[in-house]
């Protein structure tokens, strides 16, 4: 892989693929945790550490895994990776475990990371598996973050932020700043 793929890959999965952002992908989490910065980093952190470890295994057992039952592997391979990270956080972080509260188990149903599992991990290389998890679980860990960041900011003095409203207000906020800002780069 050469420098030049391995930054393409990096600006997909921080910009132009984000699963949050561009593919709208596992929502829930992202909507629901998001009232904090700490929230969002947490939920990012597992969900990162879930993405690139899973990627890694099914592309390494993906030549053994028969088609018919593919998906229940992938999802019995990331509920695995998932009640080790709720474990770690129930031990380490039982304060920021009672806050994630159910989202770090529903993980297992994000399908951003079904998706990552289907689309690329089961169709390439152990090593470009596991550098598409760290890309796009990195991008998704940011999104998580900086929702959780304005929400916390803006709640300062418009309580609405924190609320349920406020997290589509958020992510819609940032879907427009990107698309406003992916038009100036093609009018330039």
């Amino acid at each position: 892989m050469t420098a030049l793929t391995l930054m393409d890959r990096f600006r997909n999965g921080l910009w132009y693929e984000n699963p949050g952002l561009v593919q709208l992908l596992g929502l829930c989490p992202l909507l629901a945790v998001t009232s904090t910065f700490v929230n969002g980093l947490g939920l990012g952190i597992a969900t990162l550490f879930v993405l690139v470890i899973s990627n890694g295994l099914v592309s390494a057992t993906r030549q053994w895994i028969r088609q018919e039952i593919r998906i229940p592997i992938y999802v019995l391979i990331i509920a695995s990776l998932v009640t080790c990270t709720e474990l770690i956080f129930k031990a380490w972080f039982p304060a920021l475990d009672r806050s994630l509260g159910i989202f770090i188990p529903l993980i297992v149903t994000n399908c951003a990371i079904v998706a990552r599992a289907e689309i690329f991990a089961s169709r390439n290389p152990v090593g470009l598996s596991i550098v598409d998890g760290l890309v796009m679980g990195s991008g998704f860990a940011l999104l998580l973050m900086a929702i959780g960041a304005f929400r916390e900011l803006v709640a300062m003095g418009w309580l609405l932020a924190v609320l349920p409203p406020g997290a589509f207000f958020s992510l819609a906020l940032a879907i427009a700043a990107k698309n406003w800002i992916d038009q100036r780069k093609h009018h330039e």
